[in-house]
């Protein structure tokens, strides 16, 4: 199954590190022109057909200045920002409402924006693909233990589902992509690095496919549900775990 974005343009929003990069480079691999946007700008990699471009999620004119950037034509948004914010679990009655809304923020409040963002440019050209990063946590409890961020991505599904009934009519797709848990910033390392070593040893072995995933498989998930190929497919997660979710 051949799958090109060969003349495209895709902006990548939570590109530098992790799951953003491996999507960034996947896409300019397949012949697209990436605007690669991230607050970290300084850590997008270098890659031909990639613009690095600084980006706050949580800001609608810094938001604009990226779809600017395009020329008036987004083909594909691939929206990967959010996190923990370097948050630690504890418990409810000591989250402050300013830690829980800034986790709410860049994970929910950040992909409506883009969305928002970029839908009068795909509405124009009477076709788009909008593609989220939500989480196994977004369709189950999160292993972070922090209230915001299950909320949030919880949220997001929602939010896919319901933008997917109202963009369908112009030819714009929106669907979700559900990641199992990788150590790929360095929240999740300390995450990861604060489980026992028998729980590290033997995580691997409560996945169906006995390994842990990568930044590339949720890159390949993206990339499918970016293309042609998934012209059909709308409103929906995709949980790349590596194992059925009970």
């Amino acid at each position: 199954m051949l799958i090109s974005f060969e003349g495209k343009t895709v902006i990548v929003a939570g590109a530098a590190r992790g799951i953003g990069r491996a999507i960034t480079r996947a896409f300019a691999a397949e012949g697209a022109r990436v605007l690669a946007c991230d607050r970290l700008v300084g850590e997008i990699e270098a890659v031909e057909g990639v613009t690095a471009l600084a980006v706050d999620v949580t800001d609608p004119a810094s938001i604009d200045s990226v779809v600017a950037q395009a020329g008036g034509r987004v083909d594909v948004l691939a929206y990967v920002a959010g996190g923990v914010l370097g948050q630690r679990p504890k418990p409810l009655e000591e989250v402050t409402p300013e830690e829980f809304a800034g986790i709410v923020d860049v994970n929910l409040k950040g992909c409506f924006l883009f969305v928002r963002g970029v839908a009068p440019v795909m509405k124009n050209a009477g076709s788009g693909r909008i593609v989220t990063i939500s989480s196994r946590a977004g369709l189950a409890t999160s292993l972070t233990g922090i209230q915001a961020y299950a909320s949030a991505k919880h949220g997001q599904v929602g939010l896919v589902k319901q933008l997917a009934q109202e963009l369908g009519p112009f030819g714009i797709t929106v669907n979700s992509v559900a990641p199992g848990f990788m150590a790929t910033s360095p929240d999740y390392e300390w995450q990861w690095n604060s489980y026992s070593e028998e729980f590290r040893r033997t995580f691997a072995d409560r996945i169906a496919m006995r390994r842990m995933g990568t930044p590339e498989d949720i890159a390949d998930a993206v990339l499918f549900l970016a293309s042609d190929r998934a012209s059909w497919i709308t409103g929906q997660t995709l949980p790349v775990t590596g194992s059925p979710l009970a």
